[in-house]
């Protein structure tokens, strides 16, 4: 995009493309690796969440203690699918991933739809600018605000979402219902953030092949094809999957965190 906006020709631009390509292997292939080592990290807080919980029932009493509804809630060593609280956990937390995602991924296209207006605004209002006539120069700093700030602004629902989401399942389903939860959403968001990664850099390496005369070349079918698939494909590997990594441990420091309130106000469930 650079290369092309400063007009160094089509010798540089096709090889800035070449490389643009082999940079999005590249970080699919390191993306892997870090998505990895999310896991390992998030199975740790897994294991601390449970660490925490028992604890906290052991010095309550011995062999347990019972919660605000009067249940006995025992140490637990080990999560039964087959228990419908765990279950229930297991299906809202990998339902989490995705839904995280889509609000990203909605949050982008809102903040990108501001920037075409302001684009659109200061084209229609600033004379001389879309004619590219000397000395008049665009309004930058108002693009660069809503690229930053609209930004920050997008990630709260999202964040929100996961914290609260957490918070209600550990309420309503104690820690039996947690630490479904946590599994659900450590695979779920594991897999996801693979897909999104390795789909994102394909897409648009995809429209630079198609590019380069392949399938028709430019203004073909296969083309329309690819720049919509690119356009989802950005997201994807730049915004939702590498986020997932850090909605995950979010998520797992929350429910340790609260593991007290899940404790006494959820228990085993209610179940």
């Amino acid at each position: 995009g650079l290369a092309e906006m400063g007009g160094f020709g089509d010798e540089i631009v096709e090889i800035t493309d070449k490389l643009d390509s082999a940079g999005n292997t590249v970080k699919a292939v390191t993306k892997g690796f870090s998505i990895g080592a999310a896991g390992l990290t998030v199975v740790s807080l897994l294991g601390a969440f449970i660490s925490e919980v028992n604890e906290r029932i052991l010095n309550a009493g011995l062999g347990g203690y019972t919660n605000a509804y009067g249940n006995l809630v025992k140490p637990f060593e080990y999560f039964n699918i087959t228990d419908p609280v765990v279950f229930f956990g297991i299906i809202i937390g990998a339902a989490v991933p995705a839904v995280f995602s889509a609000l990203l991924m909605m949050g982008v296209n809102k903040n990108a739809s501001r920037m075409v207006a302001e684009i659109h605004r200061q084209f229609n209002e600033i004379e001389g600018l879309l004619e590219g006539k000397p000395g008049v120069e665009a309004e930058y700093d108002k693009c660069i605000d809503i690229a930053t700030v609209g930004s920050l602004k997008e990630l709260i629902p999202s964040g929100l979402f996961a914290i609260l989401t957490t918070i209600i399942v550990g309420i309503v389903g104690g820690v039996s219902a947690i630490g479904g939860f946590l599994l659900g959403n450590i695979v779920s968001g594991l897999l996801l953030s693979l897909f999104m990664s390795n789909a994102g850099g394909l897409w648009d390496n995809a429209k630079k092949y198609v590019e380069a005369g392949h399938n028709g070349g430019v203004g073909s079918d296969a083309h329309k094809a690819a720049v919509i698939g690119d356009t989802v494909g950005d997201p994807f590997k730049d915004t939702a999957g590498p986020s997932i990594n850090t909605q995950i441990t979010v998520v797992s420091l929350v429910a340790s965190i609260c593991s007290g309130l899940f404790l006494n106000i959820g228990g085993l469930g209610l179940f």
